[in-house]
């Protein structure tokens, strides 16, 4: 998870791949999907940068139990689910 850069790359390089039209304004975005150990409950955090995605993953998983998953989601599918 150190590396954001190439986390952002790497969803270019698939996305490319799969023979996806790239989103109109090319940003994707970030959801972090982690186990909550106050709640015990899973949950799921949008954000705009790698950095912070890859930074709230981090916190996530600094206990026993903690897990988080980033996935990346491209800026077209964020403007059709809102």
């Amino acid at each position: 998870m150190e590396n954001n850069q190439e986390l952002q790359a790497n969803f270019q390089q698939e996305f490319q791949a799969g023979g996806g039209v790239a989103p109109d304004d090319g940003a994707p975005y970030f959801e972090v999907t982690y186990l909550d150990p106050d709640s015990g409950r899973i949950r799921t955090e949008s954000f705009d940068d790698a950095g912070a995605a890859d930074r709230f993953a981090s916190r996530c998983v600094a206990g026993e139990d903690g897990w988080a998953v980033i996935d990346v989601v491209p800026a077209r599918v964020r403007r059709a689910a809102a």
